[in-house]
């Protein structure tokens, strides 16, 4: 349920409408615009009447929302949300967030190798695991909180904020201290105990779609995030499965008009994950922006055949570059800014 005030409507008059909500055993979300006041009320909308709501001074209109993202929903904020990372990057609005980096960290020298091409290029977010879930056990796992330093100390000497993977509630501390930015991959899109860990946390959190969940879910996961208090939430299409063995995973390239229209959160694309080849990389970036995307996020290396973590879809420096050039003109014909 969102319920708009008045344009005139005092502190203690939206005081007293959250005294009221809470005590109907509801929980109140408000969202300060520059010319109207909404709140959101979280609960079951079938055992609120919005009659006596609407009585209450201050309050212009009850409006019910069965969606069960609420938080998320065009309805409870109408305008698109911005995300700042490292407080300068934003994220939504017009501005297109441009990660890249490997895919794990590997050592400071090679972190620092291609950070300074990708900054080059004009990426303005670096990327790297510090903690990688993998398919097998036995696969590198990452550097942990050693990774995390050389993340910290090379995203600062190229004054780029950086975004990380956290794979657990008891991981959230430790990124937290280094990175401007949680990642939450596909495999724990749903890992509800860890979405309301950094739900509680102060920095953005880039939320991956899960392998086999659909736009609903991926709101929904958000939806965690966002009754938490985190209100700083980027989502990530990167592709789900399919019965296409051509390619890793099945980029859904409809998933940004599509969650657009239902949610206020920016979205940003991957489509390394998502294709799993480097041929096809560039083609579905360009598309991403066409669609209207966020952003692009890309895995790049110096050597992908060494690199210790997923090396066959990351493109090359030169190839980055090049990439990003067709972006650039890509975004000024679509109104963006890079």
């Amino acid at each position: 349920m969102i319920i708009v005030l008045r344009p005139d409507s005092t502190k203690q008059q939206i005081d007293h409408i959250l005294d009221r909500i809470r005590d109907l055993g509801f929980k109140p979300h408000v969202s300060q615009g520059t010319v109207r006041t909404i709140i959101g009320v979280i609960g079951d909308e079938n055992k609120l009447q919005a009659e006596p709501l609407s009585a209450i001074p201050g309050v212009e209109q009850v409006l019910a929302i069965q969606k069960p993202f609420k938080l998320a929903s065009r309805e409870f904020h109408p305008g698109d949300s911005v995300v700042v990372v490292g407080g300068r990057v934003r994220v939504g609005g017009g501005s297109l967030a441009m990660i890249a980096g490997p895919c794990a960290i590997e050592s400071a020298e090679i972190l620092d190798t291609i950070a300074g091409a990708v900054k080059a290029a004009g990426a303005n977010i670096l990327r790297g695991g510090a903690f990688k879930p993998r398919t097998s056990p036995y696969s590198f796992q990452g550097m942990g909180e050693e990774g995390l330093k050389i993340l910290r100390d090379v995203g600062d000497k190229h004054g780029l904020p950086v975004v990380t993977e956290v794979m657990d509630p008891r991981q959230v501390a430790v990124v937290e201290r280094y990175a401007d930015m949680f990642q939450i991959g596909a495999r724990n899109m749903q890992n509800f105990d860890l979405l309301k860990e950094v739900g509680q946390a102060t920095k953005p959190v880039l939320l991956k779609r899960g392998m086999s969940a659909t736009v609903k879910d991926l709101l929904m996961s958000a939806e965690y995030i966002l009754a938490e208090g985190n209100h700083q939430v980027v989502l990530c299409e990167r592709g789900v499965r399919s019965f296409e063995d051509s390619t890793r995973n099945m980029l859904d390239m409809s998933a940004v008009p599509n969650v657009k229209g239902q949610s206020h959160l920016p979205i940003i694309v991957d489509p390394s994950h998502a294709t799993g080849r480097p041929d096809l990389i560039p083609a579905m970036a360009r598309a991403a922006v066409a669609a209207g995307a966020d952003g692009v996020h890309v895995e790049v290396h110096s050597c992908p055949e060494k690199a210790l973590s997923d090396g066959p879809q990351a493109l090359l420096p030169k190839q980055y570059a090049a990439l990003m050039s067709d972006l650039r003109r890509l975004a000024e014909v679509m109104g963006k800014r890079m």
